[in-house]
């Protein structure tokens, strides 16, 4: 039974840091920022952040933040992502890192069919 319930809690966990919606943080477009005041950390993997460059970005995808985080500046952060799942990773890995993210915007992908 208690094996039961610690993996129920282990999931809903891992459920709540990818897709619970971070407080706090506002969903800004990117061309309305003040790049002196604030860095803009685009979390796309390489392949999109390549078709669709965001000038002035830090490009470092989000598979790599938790290993790469020291290069990034310590000023106030603007994320750049694809998803909303990359949106609320990004912010948790940041914020634990001691980051102060104020706003993020969502890229969309382009579908062809």
């Amino acid at each position: 039974m208690a094996l039961l319930i610690f993996s129920t809690v282990i999931v809903l966990f891992i459920l709540y840091r990818r897709y619970f919606p971070v407080h706090g943080v506002q969903c800004n477009h990117f061309s309305d920022l003040d790049l002196d005041k604030i860095n803009v950390i685009d979390v796309r993997d390489f392949n999109e952040s390549c078709k669709n460059p965001i000038e002035g970005a830090i490009n470092i995808p989000i598979a790599y933040l938790k290993r790469n985080y020291h290069e990034i500046p310590n000023r106030d952060l603007h994320l750049i992502a694809l998803s909303l799942v990359e949106k609320n990773m990004g912010i948790r890995l940041l914020r634990q890192n001691g980051f102060r993210v104020t706003g993020y915007s969502i890229i969309e992908q382009k579908k062809f069919f």
